[in-house]
This record gives structure tokens, sequence and C-alpha cells, in this order.
């Protein structure tokens, strides 16, 4: 574990004040977030080698990453990077709007403490084949944290450069303001009856005033944590005293989808359930999936999933950051002829929700299916296949998966306020439910 100073030496060294204040903008202190403006931020992984980055709730490891404004809770962050060099990473935080612009604050207005500070703690993977470098770190901390609530990114980037981005990571810090009350039922429409999952919802805000509420109040729903279908721009469809109404037939309507295929790759030792086979060819373990099925025309069958997650363990070691192996994984999907219109994805938050060339699987005209091979920490994983059409953006889990009203899923409802008075979106509200657990 390395521990070293948050300013780099040669600010240390400069002698002459004028010089400092020049340096001190180039590199990021006091820096807008103008350059990105218009550009939506998500999960994302600029440098290759950069595996396995996690972000919860410090003690639960399955949780988002949000938090309320000045309160104790910790988020904790960390990832890895192949190879055995250590390498100087710096972050800092950007304030974004409810779309996930950056908001065009200056940082100095959203963060108490160092713009700019270093992640201090890594340590050395132990008797693995695979050297890794694992990166941890605690935030809020006390060299930094938020002085507002909203969307926030969490970016690593390395020399003391803000340009030279190595991830940005989403999460959320939310303040009092209005309280939710929401269900999630079956639709009554018999276009989406069977396939669909209403979100219904109130905002209370006793107390918390909204001069135009269809104006001042921003809703995002989000499904299981994924970030290419979320629903918004949803304006109230009846306002009483103190109640903001959201109980629409359609528009808060998502895909139900299915349970998620999973695999278990904690030893290397046994085959768990869908592994086919565990094969190691020096200097490397390869996981050959069993093949996966088509599961769109086949009934629904409940399993209990952790909704499209995936945690790091494993069995023969003590400390699973650092012991845990990294492997081969081989996805298989027989089909008898590619599609035409679509590509087809392993998707979920081991591919960061993401719909990239390298999450795509690839046409197999031997065996007559799609495939792909990730490099994946050992753990235990969920996933479907997802397709989405040429030039498309959002997934289209039920090609494969089919969709049901009956799924377990987990949603979020995320409320902002804003006034002409302020120049930034506020997070005022946030409730996390699950299909099973309706009040």
């Amino acid at each position: 574990m390395m521990n070293s100073g948050i300013l780099n030496e040669k600010f240390q060294k400069l002698p002459v004040p004028g010089l400092v204040i020049l340096i001190t903008m180039m590199t990021g202190f006091g820096l807008s977030n103008a350059q990105e403006k218009n550009t939506i931020l998500r999960n994302y992984t600029y440098q290759d080698g950069i595996e396995t980055v996690l972000f919860y709730k410090q003690g639960w490891e399955l949780s988002d990453p949000i938090f309320e404004l000045k309160s104790d809770t910790k988020l904790l962050f960390s990832f890895d990077e192949l190879g055995n060099q250590p390498q100087t990473y710096y972050y800092t935080i950007i304030h974004c709007n409810s779309g996930w612009e950056s908001s065009q604050l200056q940082d100095y207005e959203y963060i108490d403490g160092y713009r700019d500070a270093q992640i201090k703690d890594y340590y050395y993977s132990f008797n693995t084949t695979y050297d890794y470098v694992h990166y941890v770190l605690t935030f809020p901390n006390d060299e930094m944290s938020p002085k507002l609530s909203g969307n926030y990114i969490l970016r690593i980037f390395c020399d003391f450069d803000r340009e030279k981005k190595v991830l940005d990571r989403r999460f959320h810090v939310v303040e009092d303001g209005v309280e939710i009350n929401a269900v999630v039922k079956r639709p009554g429409s018999v276009e989406y009856g069977n396939k669909g999952q209403e979100v219904d919802f109130k905002i209370l805000h006793k107390g918390f005033h909204i001069s135009d509420p269809y104006s001042d109040i921003q809703v995002n729903l989000v499904q299981n944590g994924r970030t290419d279908n979320v629903i918004k721009g949803l304006k109230p469809l009846f306002i009483d005293n103190n109640e903001l109404d959201y109980s629409y037939d359609y528009e808060n309507i998502f895909p139900g989808g299915n349970e998620y295929r999973y695999f278990d790759i904690k030893s290397m030792r046994y085959q768990a359930e869908y592994v086919a086979s565990i094969k190691f060819e020096k200097p490397y373990y390869h996981v050959i999936l069993s093949p996966g099925e088509d599961k769109a025309f086949k009934p629904y069958y409940y399993i209990n999933d952790i909704n499209g997650r995936y945690f790091v363990d494993v069995q023969e070691g003590r400390d699973k950051h650092i012991e845990a192996d990294y492997v081969y994984v081989h996805f298989s999907l027989p089909v008898e002829t590619p599609l035409i219109e679509e590509d087809v994805y392993v998707f979920g938050a081991l591919t960061d929700w993401n719909t990239i060339e390298s999450n795509q699987m690839t046409y197999n005209f031997e065996t007559h299916a799609y495939e792909l091979t990730l490099l994946l920490k050992q753990g235990y994983y969920n996933y479907m296949f997802a397709t989405v059409k040429k030039g498309g953006e959002e997934a289209d889990i039920a090609y494969f998966e089919g969709s049901h009203y009956e799924t377990e899923n987990d949603y979020s409802i995320f409320v902002y306020y804003t006034n002409f008075t302020l120049r930034y979106q506020k997070l005022v509200g946030y409730l996390r439910l699950n299909t099973l657990n309706n009040p």
C-alpha cells in the first residue's frame, strides 16, 4: 500500500505565485466543466487493463452508490489494473443535471475540500495467475466531499491531468425534500398486461414548496440500475394539496423482462451450475459456460437472482479483493442464422449495462452460435442476452429472454427539483422498491 501527499511535487517547487495560479487553472483546481457541455456522462472505462469497477455503500455490496447529503454514510469504490506496476491515480467529482450532463457549475461551488485528490490505497494481487493492482477509495472523505445534492460523476484520471481520463462512475447525493409513495403492479392494458410492469407513484411535499410542479420537478424511473431504458419527462397527472400523482396507464410501463441467467466462478476446482467445463491453458484459466437457450417463448419461472449485478468472491482464499483470480469466461448462444437488423450483447452490471464493442457477441457460422469471451474476476454473476437494433441504443432483453409481468425487479425513483433561482437540479427524493415487497 502506498501513502503520499495530495499535491504533485511540481507544485511544491514553483517559486512565482503568478505561475502557481496559471498551473492551477491548467490542471483543474477551480476549473469549470464547460468542455463537457451537452455531453451525457456515463459509466465508462477509457483505459485498457482496468477491470472490476465496483461502487456501493460501504458494507452493502449489492447497493446503489447513493447517500444523503451531510450524512455519515460512506461509499466504497474500487477497481483493478492488470499488471504489477502501480500507477498514480487521482479523482474528482462532476456535478450533473438529471440527464447526466454537466451542470456547468464551477467545481468550488459543489466540492468541499480539494478539487482533485490522490487515490492512496492500493494492494497487490496474491497467488493469482493474473497479476493486478487493486485500488480502493472511501468516499466522501476528509479530502473531498460534495456540498450539493444531485447527480454526480466520480472521475478517475492519471498524472494529475484531468484530460487523461481513466474511468467515470455515476453516483447520487440526496437531500431531505419530498416523500415518495409507490407501487409496482400488473398493467391493466391488454397490450402490456402479460409482459409489463407499471410503476405508479405519488410525491408528497408537505413543508416543501413547489411553485410550478410541471416545470420545477423532474422524475427519473430506473429498472435494476440500467442506464439505457430510463423513463423520464413524466408530469403529474393530478395535483392535490401537497401531493403530485403520477398514476399513468402507459407512460410508466417497463417490460418486465425475465429472471437473470447466472454462473458461479468462485472456485476453479469444481463446476458449478451452468459451467460446462474449467480448463487451465497455461498460464490462465478458461471457463466455458453451458450454451444459452432461447427463453423468449418459455413460461415464467422464478429464480432468486440479484437483478443483473455481480459480486467478487473466491472459495480458495481469505481476501477476495486480492486473491480472486481473473479467468476467461466463454459465452455462447445457439442461433440457427445470424440476426440481420440487430446486434447481440452480453448485458448486465458485468458489462456496465453498456452495449459497446467490448461486449458484442460475434456469430460463428461453424457452431451456429453467437460467441463472446470476457475476462472476469472470480465471483457470482448475473447476465442476459440483449439485442440492439443497428443504429439504436436501448437494449431489448425480450428477444431472447422473454418478458413477464411476474418477474422480480428492483425499481428506483429519483425526484429532482429546480426553479428560476437555482443554477442546478437538487435531488430531493429517492425511493428503491422491489416488485415482491410492494406496500
